[in-house]
């Protein structure tokens, strides 16, 4: 069967053909009607400069995070630390970022993601910035560096859920896929920049250098966001702005139910776990695997040229997902085709690894794996954006969540099999096996149709999550 079919008139509407259709409008409640209005989607010319800006924001997102990663053995070295206490103080990042994903989309769904992004890009730029401060002048630099990394997830963690908060409701439906790959990529942009400038500031200026460019580039992002596309306007989001955008938001475990009984719901989220469990594995063990197998090759080459190729790969992948959707092509089966390389196509490559003998080819299928796994931003990453576009932040902080909690889980688990089976097959194997349970998931129950009105009286009624 053809995973690809073009889609006629009778295709599922959007909200975008509710509002050309007054007639199914009809008896639509007054917090619906201005929910539909107030997002209006962003001109092409608007939207290539938001797409822009919001790359340069994940960038510079990704060079604060992994700041610290790479000043770690300065700082302990300069504080006398232990490898359980570096530990502590790396780990508690995830758990803060675990613990506002929900809260973010949330807020992003009511007040609009481009606030809450705003505000918290200027929370953590100043709390990097402030970071060396904050070592140098606490008598325990271990508990301040702790709380400061905790701090700093609990601020980084609304920047995706906002994100595909904004996406589902200022871009069109046949440019989500390119937004979000491109603006997926400045991760893997932001990682090589600071890996490679941070490095070297780190060698010539100390690890405070590095601490202090990143979080001042990231605060002036975020006025510049403010001055020059938001043009000083909506910055504060107060109690009365939460409180008077309408009941769409309303989280009721009765409406939280519903959604999560919706078939395709599920299958978004049970993808996203295996997507993001394989993912976190793949991006904590390769090093360690390069290093047992290949003893003597350069670390450089295998930290490096994956994420060279997962940049074009990334925006290769929203440009097609568009273009097949602009064609005409049905929009749940190019989700599932993207989905289909991300998960199909690249665990054939990881099967590969273990039976590779020479550093070069293991080099290049680790490259095809982490390119092909950027197909993931124009599958299941934005068909949540399709199925709840009124409630696109939240539901995506919940999956968000839990995949981040069971990629921890899974990063664990695979230590353990290498210990106990002493061979990278099993860890590669189960890598595979995850893949395949989402992909087929996916396949069998993804949809692009909105879930979050209902059908049934010939009305579009919001959930009013």
């Amino acid at each position: 069967m053809a995973i690809l079919q073009k889609h006629g008139k009778n295709s599922c509407p959007d909200l975008a053909s509710i509002k050309e259709n007054p007639a199914d409008n009809i008896g639509q409640a007054g917090p619906q009607k201005k929910w539909a209005e107030s997002s209006q989607n962003w001109t092409r010319p608007v939207l290539r400069i938001w797409t822009v800006v919001l790359l340069l924001g994940t960038c510079l997102l990704y060079c604060a995070r992994v700041a610290m990663p790479i000043c770690a053995v300065s700082m302990a070295e300069r504080f006398s630390w232990s490898k359980r206490e570096t530990g502590m103080v790396l780990g508690s990042f995830f758990w803060g970022y675990c613990f506002t994903q929900v809260l973010g989309g949330y807020v992003s769904d009511r007040v609009g993601g481009e606030k809450v992004m705003l505000l918290s890009a200027a929370a953590w730029g100043a709390m990097t910035a402030f970071t060396p401060i904050l070592a140098h002048f606490c008598s325990q630099p271990i508990v301040s560096m702790t709380v400061s990394r905790f701090l700093m997830g609990l601020l980084q963690g609304v920047h995706y859920p906002s994100l595909a908060s904004l996406c589902s409701q200022k871009v069109v439906e046949s440019e989500r896929g390119f937004l979000m790959s491109t603006v997926g990529s400045g991760s893997y942009l932001g990682t090589l920049v600071i890996g490679g400038i941070g490095s070297l500031m780190l060698d010539l200026y100390g690890w405070e250098s590095v601490f202090y460019i990143s979080g001042l580039l990231s605060v002036l992002w975020a006025y510049s966001m403010w001055k020059y596309l938001l043009k000083g306007e909506g910055p504060i989001i107060t109690l009365e702005s939460l409180g008077s955008a309408g009941t769409q938001s309303k989280l009721s475990k009765r409406n939280w139910l519903r959604l999560f009984r919706q078939p395709a719901v599920c299958a978004v989220i049970i993808t996203h776990l295996c997507n993001a469990s394989t993912f976190f594995t793949l991006l904590s063990w390769l090093p360690t695997f390069f290093k047992d197998t290949f003893p003597d090759a350069k670390g450089w080459v295998f930290n490096v040229i994956p994420w060279f190729v997962a940049i074009p790969s990334s925006l290769f992948s929203g440009y097609l997902s568009d273009h097949l959707i602009s064609q005409g092509f049905d929009t749940a089966s190019v989700r599932k085709l993207m989905q289909f390389f991300s998960m199909g196509v690249s665990s054939v490559f990881t099967l590969f690894l273990c039976g590779t003998t020479t550093f070069p080819t293991a080099v290049a299928f680790v490259s095809a794996i982490m390119g092909l796994t950027t197909f993931n931003h124009c599958g299941v990453s934005v068909n949540v954006q399709d199925l709840a576009p009124s409630c696109a932040g939240a539901l995506f902080g919940v999956m968000n969540t839990c995949g981040a909690f069971t990629g921890v889980i899974m990063v664990y688990f695979s230590g353990y099999l290498i210990e106990a089976t002493g061979s990278w097959a099993s860890v590669f194997g189960l890598i595979t096996v995850l893949n395949l349970l989402g992909l087929g998931t996916f396949l069998c129950f993804a949809e692009a149709r909105r879930v979050d009105i209902d059908l049934a009286k010939g009305r579009y009624h919001n959930i009013h999550i």
